[in-house]
């Protein structure tokens, strides 16, 4: 199996030493279904009017490579928020890519013969 790139680039941000670790373990996490993404990008970005507030942080997820196109935005009041917002977000699409492609075997129930 592929090793999945991860590139974070930060926009008017300044990231926490531990961010990177901690998205890294997290985009990791998504390798357990059977979609198949190459590459993710973890776009951080900041907004200085302080009117926004609770949702100042920006994170936009982008997969890029083969396998699907998937694009993901979480808002939040810090980093860490924010791009959980987003990973929820990318994983419903991935777990719905994944149940699409399972494979569902109908059985059909033998119906009894009557007692006579």
């Amino acid at each position: 199996m592929k090793v999945m790139e991860i590139i974070i680039h930060a926009r008017n941000a300044q990231l926490a030493e531990d961010f990177k670790g901690i998205t890294t373990e997290k985009l990791k996490s998504l390798e357990r279904f059977s979609v198949t993404i190459e590459g993710l990008k973890v776009e951080i970005q900041h907004e200085a009017n302080p009117r926004f507030g609770k949702s100042s942080h920006e994170v936009t997820l982008t997969t890029h490579g083969s396998g699907p196109f998937l694009r993901a935005e979480g808002k939040g009041f810090n980093d860490l928020a924010a791009f959980d917002e987003a990973v929820k977000a990318l994983q419903l699409q991935i777990r719905k890519l994944h149940e699409k492609t399972k494979d569902v075997k109908h059985q059909s129930i033998k119906t009894l013969d009557p007692i006579e």
